[in-house]
């Protein structure tokens, strides 16, 4: 079987070396020395200040909400937050969670991001931020959307957890809104096994987050504040340091990968419009077929071939029950129906890649003559 995704290993021996000076130390936890190595390296590798590592990519949402005020902890209701539904379902849930209401605009029928002037329509009287996502890694047109948000006094909290390492205009795309979270999941261009971060604009709003994630302790005797369990573990980090040590390698593999799949594919399918000045991260392989059909007929081959693929993301968000939604959002709901990413990671084999690439123009050729 050929997976649509696959962790990435990095070397044995190096995660050892680091495991052995855990088991020396006896600190598994608590800022460990690790962590703390993680993060200064990620900071530096990313170009960002104010990071802080968390135990995954979920709870830097929902710390990033809870640091930025969406839901004061003596209110019953935390107001609303404009969000895309083309996303993994974690996006609307952890609003959801955190008693904020998800309120989905409809986005770009080329980016597939969010669109600002749909959050224009979607704003009202008891909306308190913005969601929106860098979808496959691709930016938001985050000039739009912070200009929105700075005429309202909105929050901005940007969902990047596929936007590991990616550029626009020459400086990280993680700069941009009051929070940008990362989830460091093992199917992750960069991993922690699981894991995740938040790049705070603000420091006094990254000390704040270091409180809530340590239950609000500050000192041995002191707890100042409501907070939760939310801290990366020393054996986290320590995978991430060795996968950090990798990741140029990974990357350059993943682009070599990319591009094969564009150049051979680009005449048969749509493919995502990247943003100008986008230093991309080759995270996803997304291709959009002309109809709902073709996508479910293609998946359809592959499987029986032995080949992994997934309608990611489906359904589009709008349309789950659990979100109460009145929104309509009829970009999203089309696009997410003919979606399908094809198997994207750096072990992929070049006559894999060329079996799934003869699959896909087969069956479409095919489907032309049905």
């Amino acid at each position: 079987m050929i997976p649509v995704t696959k962790p990435y290993l990095p070397s044995r021996k190096k995660l050892e070396r680091l495991i052995d000076g855990i088991y020396e130390r006896h600190w598994f936890a608590n800022n460990g020395q690790l962590v703390q190595e993680l993060t200064h390296r990620l900071e530096e590798y990313l170009g960002v200040e104010n990071l802080l590592l968390v135990a995954n990519g979920t709870l830097a949402l929902q710390v990033a909400y809870r640091v930025l005020g969406l839901r004061e902890l003596d209110e019953i209701s935390g107001g609303e937050a404009v969000t895309a539904p083309f996303s993994f379902v974690a996006t609307a849930s952890s609003l959801r969670w955190e008693g904020v209401k998800p309120v989905f605009a409809d986005i770009d029928p080329s980016t597939w991001c969010l669109s600002p002037s749909a959050v224009n329509l979607a704003l009202s009287q008891e909306t308190r931020a913005i969601v929106p996502v860098h979808v496959y890694g691709n930016a938001c047109n985050v000039e739009e959307i912070d200009a929105i948000a700075k005429k309202r006094n909105l929050s901005v909290i940007y969902d990047a957890s596929h936007a590991f390492g990616v550029k626009h205009n020459g400086e990280s795309l993680l700069k941009h809104g009051d929070a940008a979270t990362l989830s460091f999941h093992a199917t992750k261009l960069f991993h922690t096994g699981e894991g995740g971060a938040i790049v705070f604009r603000r420091k006094k709003d990254l000390e704040l987050a270091r409180k809530v994630i340590n239950f609000g302790i500050t000192g041995p005797d002191k707890i100042d504040g409501l907070g939760i369990n939310a801290k990366m573990s020393e054996l986290q980090a320590a995978l991430g340091l060795c996968v950090l040590d990798e990741i140029d390698d990974n990357l350059n593999k993943r682009e070599a990968i990319w591009n094969k799949y564009k150049k051979e594919l680009s005449s048969h399918v749509q493919l995502q419009e990247l943003r100008e000045s986008l230093e991309y991260n080759y995270a996803y392989f997304p291709a959009l077929f002309d109809s709902e059909k073709q996508a479910v007929r293609v998946a359809k081959k592959l499987e029986e071939n032995g080949i992994q693929s997934r309608r990611y993301f489906y359904p589009s968000l709008d349309l789950i029950d659990v979100f109460r939604s009145n929104s309509f959002c009829p970009t999203s709901n089309d696009i997410a129906s003919r979606i399908l990413c094809l198997p994207m990671f750096n072990e992929l084999r070049w006559f894999d890649q060329r079996k799934i690439i003869e699959l896909v123009k087969g069956e479409l050729g095919a489907l032309s003559f049905s």
